[in-house]
């Protein structure tokens, strides 16, 4: 009789697999936020005098009783692309990690596809929901030095 362990497969092919596919979307997340934007983008200051303009012709549509324009569909460049790539590479990392712990595989390399796969995930979200709250004490920022024109503009 034989003693070779059942859970213990002498070829983890799952698990480095995916354990390399999560260091990919490590990589390429780190890229996207270190090198990126790699779309041509506005400057900071032509994207507020927009966003103050928008913000004032809305008011004004508002006071007037007047319809909102209907939304207008985003177009997609690069770094959205890129982003997508990225979710999409760690949530395969996971996946395919997790064939690897249900095949018995060493789970070394499988927790480490798994942990860096989320690892990704987790760092291209919350260095988007950053940069959104900066964005938004930017703008509350921007709308307090005005906020004497919006008080004038109502009466209050």
């Amino acid at each position: 009789m034989t003693d070779i362990p059942v859970t213990d497969n002498a070829n983890p092919v799952f698990g480095w697999v995916g354990f390399c596919i999560a260091s990919l979307a490590l990589f390429a997340a780190l890229l996207a936020f270190w090198a990126g934007p790699f779309a041509p983008q506005q400057s900071t200051g032509v994207s507020l005098g927009e966003l103050a303009a928008e913000i004032g012709k809305s008011t004004l549509r508002a006071a007037a009783g007047m319809e909102q324009p209907a939304p207008v569909a985003h177009a997609r460049d690069l770094d959205d692309f890129l982003r997508i790539g990225v979710a999409m590479m760690g949530g395969l990392a996971i996946v395919i990690s997790v064939i690897g712990i249900l095949r018995h595989e060493k789970r070394r390399p499988a927790v480490a596809g798994m942990v860096i796969g989320t690892g990704a995930i987790l760092f291209q979200f919350f260095a988007f929901a950053f940069f959104a709250f900066l964005g938004v004490l930017v703008i509350m920022a921007f709308l307090h030095s005005f906020s004497d024109f919006f008080t004038g503009l109502f009466g209050g």
